[in-house]
């Protein structure tokens, strides 16, 4: 996987702007979907935020307040850090989180998640509990013509190919998941849910 993230990192924006090798793919509505979920991040209120597995910053400049973002890619942050250079950015893994207890007001993570087994969605969630009293996650939506949990194979513009584990969430199973929350957002694609972690 971080292999995977680490060369798809300049090719990764491919996958939201809909060009490259998705340019051909059928999806009603994506770019519709995209903008939504931009505009429902950028609806949240300033707080000090950890973007955990923020890639390229795609979403983590839509966040308001102070921005901190965590990825295990270099070359993912690379772009970040040019995207928003007045966020503050750190190479590292998620579990554990590298920061203090209570560093943060919320953490977030868009299309993290998903790709976490059950071990590692626990330990997840009780290093953002450590952190933060909020998490939200975005995610897909449960799709038609995917199952709920696969296995892809993912090629990408160089010809190599990754297996990627992968979810796909209802908004209200995906509450009930983190404990309780609400729902901050919920369309076709995506979906994004805000959980009050309590220590």
């Amino acid at each position: 996987m971080k292999e995977y993230y680490d060369t798809r990192a300049p090719e990764y924006d491919d996958w939201y702007l809909g060009i490259g090798r998705f340019a051909s793919r059928e999806r009603p509505g994506w770019h519709e979907a995209v903008e939504q979920l931009k505009q429902a991040v950028a609806a949240l209120p300033p707080a000090r935020t950890l973007d955990v597995a923020c890639g390229t910053g795609f979403l983590t400049r839509h966040l308001r307040g102070a921005v901190t973002g965590l990825d295990q890619s270099e070359r993912m942050i690379e772009i970040a850090r040019e995207r928003i250079p007045e966020a503050s950015f750190v190479r590292a893994d998620a579990i554990p989180l590298p920061f203090d207890d209570a560093s943060f007001d919320r953490v977030f993570t868009g299309h993290f998640y998903g790709h976490l087994d059950a071990g590692e969605r626990e330990a997840f969630v009780a290093e953002a509990r450590r952190v933060a009293p909020e998490l939200i996650v975005v995610d897909s939506a449960v799709r038609p013509d995917h199952a709920r949990e696969e296995h892809q194979e993912r090629i990408l513009n160089d010809g190599s190919a990754f297996e990627v584990y992968k979810r796909y969430f209802d908004a209200g199973d995906l509450a009930s998941e983190l404990g309780g929350g609400r729902v901050v957002h919920e369309g076709d694609w995506f979906v994004m849910v805000a959980a009050g972690l309590t220590r």
